[in-house]
């Protein structure tokens, strides 16, 4: 199946339908914010790396989550939406298994936003990415200006920003990508809304900040802005850490994948070379050495697949002077596993109380998974390119087997 074709196809269908379905009241809900869902969507799905079955369900869910818009409103478009993508799918003869994932997608995104996997998660905050960027305010007027319209009714700004205040407030990003990127500037956002709220001062006030204004210029002086700058945005970091932790956990998976994938394919053509063909040398010598170079060839790539899932375990025990000198990573199994429970909570317990030591044993996680992956693909490469050389190489000692000596 062609999935780049099309999606191609579901955005030609999608433009051209809000095209002939226009709605001049939809300031927000057009072509334009289905484009930067898409966009968003894509943005967030290279992130996790998905395979190309996974991407395209979350693509054709962002080109199809708010085409129901444009025949009936906003009540129940997600519904209206994940019907629509179910007869284009079935008329452009995709798989059926996709069906259901696609519309799980688009009706994910109904108010509140209720996604159950990281697919449905994606199109989610790819729905609402614009809460987390500078274009906020801008967007958040087209909504109003939209509302005002199809509702028929006028909203103060006042009424329009307190109702954004709380939804911004309680909706999150589900994704540790947009919890990531896009946090800190939706913070910003909500705060610029509750200050337009703010109600005017009066004189009393005024003068009460005026009596207030040494101490205010004290808290703000340059060693105060120092201090505060050197603290460490915490929440920030240790999402930062999730999402590393995360990628190289699903980036070994795959190299575990790749590793079997490897040692089964050479497992059948060794089992099938030498039930088949082995018993036939004596009458065909001339296929001995292609033979042997096969079976050698696919040893090969079986071995260094092996070493690269091979685990390796360190001793399993670690003492109060790692503790001390914080050299120990209490993260990881392979250095605690032998400990009793009390030696390792004991640890566990110091380490919480230390930043610099918590932060510290996150990068040796971190720095760990990455060694662990270098090797892992080192020793893949080594047997994607044994297997493809030396395969190439055994089918051409087989033609020269078959063709030049065979009738010898």
């Amino acid at each position: 199946m062609n999935y780049v074709a099309l999606i191609a196809r579901a955005a030609d269908y999608v433009r051209g339908y809000t095209g002939e379905h226009k709605n001049p009241a939809l300031f927000y809900h057009n072509i334009n914010h289905t484009e930067n869902v898409v966009a968003a969507s894509s943005q967030i799905a290279n992130h996790y790396q998905l395979n190309d079955e996974d991407f395209f369900i979350v693509q054709i869910a962002a080109w199809f989550h708010d085409i129901g818009y444009c025949v009936g409103g906003a009540p129940g478009h997600e519904l209206r939406g994940a019907e629509m993508v179910e007869v284009f799918l079935k008329e452009n003869n995709a798989e059926d298994k996709l069906i259901l994932p696609i519309r799980k997608c688009i009706l994910a995104t109904q108010m509140p936003q209720h996604p159950e996997n990281l697919l449905e998660q994606i199109v989610c905050d790819a729905d609402l990415f614009h809460f987390g960027t500078k274009e906020f305010n801008e967007k958040n007027k087209l909504l109003r200006k939209e509302v005002e319209a199809t509702e028929n009714r006028k909203i103060s700004k006042d009424d329009w920003r307190k109702s954004s205040v709380s939804f911004m407030q309680e909706h999150h990003y589900w994704t540790d990508y947009g919890q990531l990127l896009l946090n800190e500037k939706k913070k910003e956002n909500i705060v610029k809304l509750l200050q337009k709220d703010e109600p005017k001062t009066d004189p009393l006030a005024e003068l009460i900040h005026k009596f207030g204004e040494e101490e205010e210029q004290e808290l703000t002086s340059p060693a105060i802005k120092k201090k505060k700058k050197k603290k460490r945005p915490a929440r920030g970091i240790e999402t930062a850490f999730k999402i590393s932790s995360g990628a190289n956990q699903r980036l070994s998976t795959q190299a575990d994948n790749k590793a079997h994938i490897m040692i089964q394919v050479n497992s059948i053509i060794i089992s099938v070379v030498i039930s088949l063909l082995l018993r036939k040398l004596d009458e065909n010598k001339n296929l001995q050495i292609p033979s042997i170079m096969l079976i050698s060839v696919n040893l090969i790539t079986i071995i260094f697949s092996v070493l690269a899932t091979r685990p390796r375990i360190p001793n399993g025990r670690f003492d109060q002077v790692d503790i001390d000198e914080k050299k120990v990573n209490l993260l990881f199994f392979g250095n605690f596993y032998k400990m009793s429970l009390e030696d390792y909570a004991a640890g566990m317990l110091k380490m919480m109380d230390d930043s610099d030591f918590l932060y510290g044993n996150l990068i040796r996680n971190v720095y760990g998974q990455g060694t662990v992956l270098g090797r892992k693909y080192h020793l893949l490469r080594i047997s994607y390119t044994v297997f493809m050389y030396g395969l190439i190489a055994s089918v051409i000692a087989f033609v020269i087997a078959v063709t030049v000596f065979g009738n010898k």
